[in-house]
């Protein structure tokens, strides 16, 4: 950590937002802004130049997201710490940032108390996290092992979220419409739900299943 006021980068590809981040911490003067990006290959280039105590990093961006660019970061430039700065706060948002080498998880609702407090304690290499996400993270623990999906599972799932009937997802797969209704409730057993809309969005949660979704009800 350098003498003097924390040395920071504030990286997110909404120019409006980036700004109130900026603006946000201008009265702190124990924070120094010394680079902003838009994108994270040219957020590389400001910490390789600028060699900040911590990066603000959005997650969703375009040229190199959030995650792959802490991951740039934690490899390459060890010293500076990663927080990131977003909207989204679902599991497998938060599991890959973290995965990545974040040391802290905000989001965009948190105060200027609280983001200074966060970018102070970045800087001296203690975890931050929102209170919203650390009770996800919390939960996510107590949650008993995650039981894997069988390929035929995967597939039907799949065939879900595309919108497709039981008949439609028998044709696909060539089965029964007798077999894909009972892949279904076991899927909805393994995932802990009770209808096929809820099926896809756990999935997509957990990262069994990372596309849009677009499905029909039983």
């Amino acid at each position: 950590m350098t003498d003097g006021p924390l040395r920071i980068v504030v990286v997110d590809d909404h120019t409006v937002m980036r700004a109130g981040v900026v603006a946000l911490l201008a009265s702190e003067s124990g924070i120094e802004i010394v680079g902003e990006a838009g994108d994270g290959r040219a957020a590389l280039g400001l910490v390789e130049r600028h060699a900040p105590d911590v990066a603000l990093v959005d997650l969703r961006m375009p040229v190199l997201d959030g995650v792959a660019t802490t991951t740039e970061i934690v490899a390459r430039f060890p010293r500076t710490r990663v927080l990131i700065l977003t909207t989204y706060d679902t599991d497998a948002e938060i599991e890959r940032a973290v995965e990545a080498g974040a040391i802290g998880y905000l989001l965009k609702d948190t105060t200027r108390e609280q983001l200074a407090d966060a970018i102070h304690a970045a800087a001296r290499g203690e975890t931050v996290l929102a209170p919203r996400v650390a009770e996800r993270l919390v939960a996510r623990m107590r949650q008993p092992a995650q039981i894997p999906l069988t390929a035929r599972e995967a597939d039907v799932l799949n065939a879900v979220a595309d919108g497709l009937t039981n008949a439609e997802i028998g044709r696909r797969l060539v089965i029964a419409e007798a077999t894909v209704k009972t892949h279904l409730l076991r899927l909805f057993a393994k995932l802990d739900v009770n209808d096929r809309t809820r099926a896809v969005v756990v999935a997509m949660e957990r990262g069994l299943l990372d596309r849009p979704t677009g499905t029909e009800s039983t």
